[in-house]
């Protein structure tokens, strides 16, 4: 329920890039949870991110960022908490304790094992420091290795989606990562069968399509693949 230009105050305002898969899990929840919300393009090829005005939300300079009226969240990850027990229904999280844990381990493997060794800033260290032909390579192995822990973490409490029947967190995740590992980085999926399935399921379900990069306002035509 994403829409740009003029809002009223009390909307909230997601600030994103349309290729960041960090963003695109917050889309996936607000979608998910039928939040209207006004989004914000940052241009991360232009160096928006680094502006006096965002650096104000998140000093960090990384997207996305929530503004719930007085209320302004960096972090995809803090923004899916907050999300979470601010607007409670379509819940994100199993009430079960243990399917909870596995949610917040798969959601760390993504974020914390695999993405942030594939963000702009690394990549560009690679290419000039390393050289570019390794730039693909190292991000491969960091998917691969992800994904393998994924495929054995998972295959236990799969079912329709990542530990069950209904999309959770995990989920939210999950689906951003495969398709910049199909689109962005060329990794032969037919390594993880348990991942394949859950992105075929995905492929399903709107709050998840309209969440896809090619689908937001700011997307580059050109570099839509």
């Amino acid at each position: 329920m994403a829409e740009s230009g003029e809002s009223n105050k009390n909307k909230l305002k997601l600030y994103s890039y349309w290729r960041s898969s960090c963003s695109q899990r917050v889309r996936i929840a607000l979608n998910l949870k039928g939040l209207e919300y006004e989004y914000i393009p940052v241009n991360l090829l232009k160096g928006e991110h680094f502006s006096p005005d965002f650096l104000k939300l998140n000093p960090l300079g990384y997207v996305p960022a929530l503004v719930d009226g007085e209320i302004v969240i960096s972090d995809s990850f803090a923004i899916l908490m907050y999300l979470e027990e601010k607007y409670p229904q379509h819940p994100l999280l199993p009430s079960d304790l243990q399917k909870k844990a596995l949610n917040y381990q798969a959601a760390n493997v993504v974020c914390s094992s695999i993405q942030p060794l594939q963000n702009m800033a690394v990549l560009k260290y690679i290419k000039e420091k390393v050289g570019p032909d390794e730039v693909i390579p190292w991000v491969q192995s960091h998917i691969n290795k992800g994904f393998a822990a994924l495929e054995k973490l998972l295959k236990d409490s799969a079912g329709k989606y990542a530990t069950g029947n209904e999309v959770s967190m995990a989920d939210l995740f999950i689906e951003p990562q495969i398709l910049g590992a199909i689109k962005r980085f060329s990794v032969d999926m037919t390594q993880f069968p348990l991942l394949s399935r859950l992105h075929e399921a995905y492929s399903e379900l709107p709050a998840f399509q309209n969440a896809m990069p090619e689908n937001q306002p700011d997307a580059s035509p050109s570099s839509v693949t």
